[in-house]
């Protein structure tokens, strides 16, 4: 089992030399053991002299989820990623319930967000956090801390952690032959060569994000994706002040034609960035608007990091294919609106690791497709709603400038923003009140009329 030496860090608490910090990380002793329902095929055959193996490719939040649950219901597991410190341009943000769902401990979140600003194309700002209880917050993570700490709470459940790059797999030539997975191992050092390695795999799962190779493998066919660019700012402590427990959100033309722009905190920096789908060339553009939006908030800074990466748009077309399936980024499991991946990437390959920890009988049997198929059942039962209205609402309030400032009108009502945060915070599809409900769908409409006749005089002029 490889394992991954990690630098000191302290979270929330003041640093005394922020430059290179990454956590040293104690697995906490009080995880949660999930009980699994085993409900393997009836013809699915018992292993012998062994327990069902399984190849997680990719180390992000969907890998190392996926892999610690497997690991945990019995299944000989091996996680293989490229970048061990990948700093994936992410906004961080992560939802309450995944502090606990996930067992996360308070000091790998940076910030504690209880207050946000929407400003609109005309710099209106609306302020909304109002609506939160003293314990709720929105939490701001770093990537490469994250990843790393659900990676190495895997390997002390057991799976092999390996620093290696998928390279392809030969798929089984029956029923219930392996996988042969090929990959390049490397002993950490820069400018080595990987040394080529093949293993044999009775299941894998593809965690491999947006440019996932798994999927590649599969013919899982391709989606509409976004180009996301941030930069990681080092701003004057006084400034930083201001950022404590704030985040903010642009919209407009000028930041994104169908996206927003962001500043949010992390530890002893802001991360500054934008997308965009339709206009990928000019996302440099994008993102200069974006600092000039934020311009008085982060004068005097520093771009200590630039980061760009692809963020899917919609699932793929397949998912599943015999006993590969994809997880997080490579299924295409980022909600449209809000950007959202990172809650999402983990659940899923979780969800994905009990079905086959499950179908598996604690990894006594083999599994075949059916078994994995119970979790992408699961998941579109569970999920496919939230998607799909995040997606109406960017079509809506996202199509043009008029349109944004009636969504940033929106989000100043208290009942809007109620809602919002507690569908964010917990993942749940909130039941309104009917009167409020009623008030705020004439709003709503009230809101769009206004924004098309703006834009229909903004045409004329």
């Amino acid at each position: 089992m490889a394992s991954i030496t990690l630098k000191s860090f302290v979270g929330l608490r003041r640093q005394s030399s922020p430059e290179n910090h990454r956590p040293t990380i104690t697995p906490p002793t009080h995880l949660h053991r999930r009980r699994l329902i085993t409900l393997a095929g009836k013809s699915s055959p018992k292993l012998s002299g062994r327990n069902l193996r399984v190849a997680v490719i990719g180390g992000g939040p969907a890998g190392g989820a996926a892999a610690e649950t497997l690991a945990k219901g019995g299944i000989e597991t091996i996680l293989i990623e490229r970048k061990m410190d990948n700093a994936k341009p992410c906004g961080g943000a992560i939802p309450l319930c995944m502090v606990g769902e996930f067992d996360l401990p308070l000091d790998i979140i940076d910030r504690r967000v209880t207050k946000m600003k929407m400003i609109s194309p005309s710099n209106v700002a609306v302020d909304i956090g109002r609506t939160l209880k003293p314990h709720e917050y929105i939490g701001m993570v770093r990537r490469e801390v994250l990843d790393a700490y659900l990676r190495e709470r895997a390997a002390g459940a057991g799976a092999s952690i390996v620093n290696g790059l998928f390279v392809k797999m030969d798929k089984p030539i029956d029923k219930y032959a392996p996988y042969v997975v090929h990959y390049n191992e490397y002993d950490g050092k820069a400018g080595t060569v990987g040394k080529k390695v093949t293993i044999e795999v009775d299941a894998i799962i593809g965690a491999d994000g947006a440019n996932s190779r798994v999927a590649k493998q599969i013919d899982a066919g391709d989606y509409e994706y976004a180009i996301a660019f941030q930069e990681r700012i080092k701003i004057p402590d006084d400034k930083m002040q201001y950022y404590e427990n704030l985040a903010e959100m642009y919209v407009g033309d000028d930041v994104s034609p169908d996206f927003y722009g962001w500043v949010f905190p992390k530890c002893d920096h802001v991360a500054v960035g934008t997308g965009t789908v339709t206009h990928k060339p000019d996302i440099k553009k994008f993102q200069l608007a974006t600092r000039l939006r934020a311009r008085d908030k982060i004068q005097g800074g520093k771009i200590i990091r630039v980061e760009a990466h692809p963020i899917p748009e919609h699932p793929r077309p397949r998912r599943l294919s015999n006993r590969v399936a994809l997880v997080g980024d490579a299924a295409g499991y980022v909600t449209k609106c809000s950007g959202e991946g990172i809650y999402f990437a983990a659940k899923s390959g979780r969800m994905c690791a009990e079905a086959i920890v499950a179908g598996s009988e604690n990894g006594t049997r083999m599994v075949d497709e059916a078994d994995l198929r119970n979790y992408l059942r699961e998941w579109d039962k569970t999920y496919w709603p939230t998607y799909k209205v995040l997606d109406i609402l960017q079509k809506v309030f996202y199509r043009s400038n008029p349109a944004r400032e009636a969504f940033v009108e929106m989000c100043a009502d208290e009942y809007v923003q109620k809602m919002t945060f507690d569908s964010y915070l917990y993942k749940t599809v909130v039941p309104g009140n009917p009167l409020d409900d009623l008030k705020l769908a004439v709003n709503t409409i009230g809101s769009l009329v206004r924004a098309n006749a703006l834009r229909n005089e903004m045409a004329k002029i």
